[in-house]
């Protein structure tokens, strides 16, 4: 029997088609999805994708907290929404493929950034995630422009949201644990969101800037827009 293609120490008892070897039990159930790159058909992935979404998603969860905390004191409420909207473009992006990376995600931010920069000068087209992120800010912006970090302010928040997510991604160039952890974040603490997130996946505006703050319910939609907290709200956040 041969050893375990991810760690090399112990013995592969499952075939990987990710690794195009064998794998043993102990690195699927860590890595599956986080740090190995696997496909849909694996008959392994279907026993165990939730359950690493989840334990991803209650890792995400600190972490995410303090960052919001971060935002919230270095840029108000207008960075809070950026990132936030981030999050949402994120999720309703990747909910349901197996084949993105954390990659992607930050290729998406750097790219928003540069495009922001006074002397950008665009040379070649845009990544696809990376072209719907920067829609998703642009058509925002336009018609909120008082409720997001604008154009002067969101180049800082995204260069503190690469890291971020580069942080938590960890160093694999495969990694999928910034997107598994997002996904098993809001799957579990924020079902309703979820479910409203994959029901307008196909429409042109984003859902609700401050819906997935830590500990935030999800404000009533409207007619009259989304709701961004702010002095005088009510809403814990």
């Amino acid at each position: 029997m041969s050893l375990c293609s991810y760690c090399s120490r112990r013995k592969g008892k499952r075939p990987c088609p990710a690794l195009g070897g064998s794998i043993c039990s102990a690195c699927c159930g860590a890595h599956r999805l986080s740090r190995i790159s696997c496909p849909s058909h694996c008959h392994y992935l279907d026993s165990g994708g939730d359950y690493q979404e989840r334990r991803l998603g209650e890792q995400l969860m600190p972490r995410r907290r303090e960052f919001y905390h971060e935002l919230e004191h270095i840029a108000g409420p207008k960075g809070v929404a950026l990132f936030n909207l981030i999050e949402v473009a994120t999720y309703r992006y990747f909910e349901g493929r197996r084949d993105g990376h954390d990659a992607e995600v930050i290729a998406a931010l750097q790219s928003l950034r540069r495009a922001l920069s006074p002397l950008y000068v665009l040379s070649s087209p845009l990544p696809i995630f990376a072209e719907y992120l920067k829609k998703e800010y642009e058509d925002f912006l336009k018609d909120h422009p008082r409720e997001i970090a604008e154009r002067d302010e969101a180049p800082h928040i995204l260069d503190r949201a690469v890291a971020f997510v580069t942080a938590f991604s960890g160093t694999d160039f495969q990694s999928r644990r910034f997107l598994n952890g997002l996904l098993g974040y809001v799957n579990t603490y924020h079902p309703r969101v979820a479910e409203q997130l994959r029901a307008q996946r196909d429409q042109r505006s984003i859902l609700l800037p401050s819906t997935l703050l830590p500990s935030t319910p999800l404000p009533p939609t409207t007619t009259s827009g989304p709701h961004v907290h702010g002095p005088g709200c009510e809403h814990p956040h």
